[in-house]
């Protein structure tokens, strides 16, 4: 299904935690890359052979390594349009799982050994040699063949392809980060090296007691002393050196609990590895997909089976890593023992390819690998029992039961993600769920995209990917606000606190849509399509529908326009199983009436197709700011509906509910001017008739029962 997800608009995507994208160097057109082609064309032989450096401009330098990210295609492609350029060109291909194998074009064909280590992903057109570690977009590689064609080459040099040289602070953070891995590497220790007591200590500490030093030294695991931190190693390129470390940490917390907590050098966005790669051999058919180093090294010991970990665990599976699994034939998924790992294995098995994946599903008896370890359990057996990705189809109860038993005994779990800013929606809806639509709606002013925005920010520093797809506001202003909630306080006047605040926002999983004001529906749904693919995006946020009915459809009834819009969304958020929460304007109603479900624009589809619905109810005073508060008005995981205050805190733009009781509305009856007199005498009149009826009640005698007498 992922090979029609590129299409058109997968430039529209910018990513927070890349800035170099914050701060874009002008790149040249597409008809520049034609120019370098030509360039290429008529540059002698001997040139393109030895690898000698091709200018394209004074800012050109050579590609010597991977990108650190991938580059968003501008031009869409199929799989049908690769494999048919290929034919023409009469390139031999093979058809895997996720990729296209042919032969390596940067190697001499003396050397290549009839080898097909250059991979071509058929949902984005990226290509990878395994080999030569060059990899490019497909336009790239389009380029080259032509090249080489019009050479009559056997082969490029892996130097032909040329990136844009890094600038100044670019190439010294590099550096830095470069300097700070053989660091934390050189200061570490190997766990065996480490007396016995220490390192009983470390073992119980990281619940690490059953795993053996033999397997700890065959992945290489170190201690860095400083912190007490384990050092997972990534190794990569043709050579295998160190490309960068992982540090878990142990910290213990007021509760005396125990949480661990994990520090990538380079940062997580360019930590694109598989940890125990350089341990599988190239003859190897099964491999063990983990969710962490620690169950990696659980899977190895216990099975003898090839495990290597996915860097972030189950929030991502970077399409950049699929090559290096592209040789597997049986690929088991075991990420962990939680709602959310398992969620997250059935969306990576898409982009594996279903027929080959199996997956281990979270239970009692199926913990994760370290926990089944330690326990005592046979993992070979629980690999075994995992059950196949793909299904033909339900045909009875027997194959939902463990299904329905799974969100029984993890109604937690089951319930999503909770918010830490926000008990009051932890406590109507439960939590956030994949797969859902949310439809938010407000009175024009209310702070929609203010509030909707500290919502999505909660879930993203908790790992939840988000996309957000502002038409209203634009990318800098949103994420000035974005920024502000996050470090809670105004930055404007605290400028030297910036970097630090920056730095972390950074980390977020948070990218942002380009467009802005009308758009067509399709380029918004291809890019989130594409987002899905590339980065694992759980949640998007589309602020607001009324953007998406542009001026093409002025012929059309807006309400079937409307209708169609939000069953497109649907559909994507069923399918992709991503969250989407969608901002639609109300209908104009009276200032001193409340919104209600019907007041949302359009027909009745909206809130007919939407799970959940929340309204951001305000009560406007003429003296001092409305009174806010949310409303949920539909839930369909469990039916809860409720409404509760909000307090708009303006130093740092966040919301919070009140202190109890600080909010309490009192009905007063309304005077009018000229009848002051007499409303106060009817209202002492009806004061009089309570009081008198309050008094006969107390007068009148009281029977008991003989019951009550027994019980007293």
């Amino acid at each position: 299904m992922w090979r029609n997800l590129l299409l058109r608009g997968t430039t529209c995507l910018l990513q927070v935690a890349a800035p170099r994208f914050l701060h874009q160097r002008p790149f040249p057109p597409f008809s520049c890359v034609r120019l370098l082609t030509q360039r290429l064309l008529h540059r002698p032989p001997q040139l393109l052979d030895k690898g000698y450096f091709l200018a394209h401009s004074g800012t050109r330098a050579y590609k010597n390594d991977a990108k650190s990210a991938l580059e968003i295609p501008t031009t869409p492609v199929t799989i049908t349009d690769i494999k048919q350029y290929l034919r023409s060109k009469d390139i031999p291909f093979h058809d895997g799982h996720s990729c296209l194998h042919i032969q390596s074009i940067f190697i001499n064909p003396s050397d290549r050994k009839d080898s097909y280590c250059l991979f071509i992903d058929k949902t984005t057109g990226q290509f990878l040699c395994k080999d030569t570690m060059v990899e490019g977009s497909w336009e790239d590689i389009q380029d080259c063949l032509e090249v080489m064609q019009k050479q009559e080459q056997d082969f490029l040099s892996p130097h032909v392809l040329l990136g844009y040289s890094e600038s100044m602070e670019e190439q010294e953070e590099r550096e830095s980060e470069l300097r700070e891995v053989q660091r934390i590497w050189s200061s570490s220790v190997p766990l065996t090296d480490v007396p016995e007591e220490e390192a009983l200590l470390v073992k119980t500490m990281f619940q690490i007691s059953k795993v053996s030093n033999a397997t700890l030294k065959k992945f290489g695991v170190r201690l860095f002393k400083p912190t007490k931190s384990l050092v997972f190693p990534w190794f990569g390129g043709p050579d295998s050196s160190l490309k960068g470390v992982k540090l878990l940490s142990a910290q213990r917390t007021d509760k005396n609990k125990v949480i661990y907590k994990e520090a990538t050098v380079p940062k997580c966005n360019s930590f694109h590895s598989l940890f125990g790669l350089p341990l599988v051999g190239r003859m190897d058919a099964e491999v063990v997909l983990t969710g962490s180093e620690l169950d990696t090294l659980a899977v190895s010991q216990a099975t003898g089976l090839p495990s290597v970990a996915l860097p972030r665990g189950a929030s991502c599976l970077p399409p950049i890593l699929l090559p290096y699994l592209e040789q597997f034939k049986r690929v088991t998924l075991w990420l962990g023992d939680d709602i959310r790992s398992w969620e997250a294995s059935k969306i990576f098995s898409r982009k594996l390819g279903l027929r080959r994946c199996s997956l281990v599903r979270p239970g009692e008896y199926r913990p994760c690998p370290m926990e089944a370890l330690a326990q005592g359990k046979n993992l070979g057996q629980i690999i075994k029992s995992s059950i196949p990705a793909a299904h033909k189809s339900i045909v009875s109860f027997k194959q939902l039961r463990e299904d329905v038993y799974g969100e029984l005994s993890n109604t937690e779990q089951v319930a999503g993600v909770k918010w830490a800013r926000f008990p009051e929606l932890n406590r109507i809806l439960k939590g956030h769920r994949k797969g859902e639509l949310t439809v938010f709606t407000g009175p024009t002013g209310s702070g929609k995209t203010t509030f909707i925005s500290e919502v999505a920010l909660d879930l993203c520093t908790q790992g939840v990917n988000t996309l957000w797809g502002s038409f209203e506001i634009n990318n800098v202003r949103l994420a000035k606000v974005m920024l502000t909630q996050f470090a809670m306080q105004r930055l404007e006047n605290n400028l030297e606190q910036y970097d630090f605040w920056a730095d972390k926002f950074e980390e977020l999983p948070l990218y942002f849509m380009t467009f802005h004001g009308q758009q067509n529906i399709k380029a918004v749904l291809d890019t989130m399509q594409h987002s899905v693919y590339l980065y694992d995006i759980n949640h998007v946020i589309i602020d607001n529908l009324q953007f998406m009915m542009g001026q093409e459809h002025l012929s059309v009834d807006k309400f079937a326009v409307q209708d169609h819009i939000i069953g497109a969304f649907r559909k994507f958020a069923t399918n992709s199983s991503c969250h989407v929460t969608l901002v639609i304007h109300p209908r104009k109603e009276e200032d001193d009436r409340d919104l209600q479900t019907a007041s949302i624009f359009g027909s009745a589809k909206a809130s007919q197709e939407a799970d959940n619905v929340l309204i951001l109810q305000e009560k406007k005073l003429a003296t001092r700011p409305g009174r806010r508060s949310l409303q949920i008005t539909k839930n369909r995981f469990d039916g809860d509906v409720g409404i509760f205050p909000l307090d708009f805190l303006k130093s740092s733009l966040t919301f919070e509910a009140p202190i109890q009781g600080k909010h309490k509305l009192r009905k007063v009856a309304f005077k009018p001017e000229n009848e002051g007199g007499e409303g106060m005498k009817v209202e002492g009149k009806k004061v009089e008739v309570k009081k008198e009826k309050v008094a006969k009640v107390a007068k009148a005698p009281r029977t008991v029962t003989g019951k009550e007498s027994v019980q007293k």
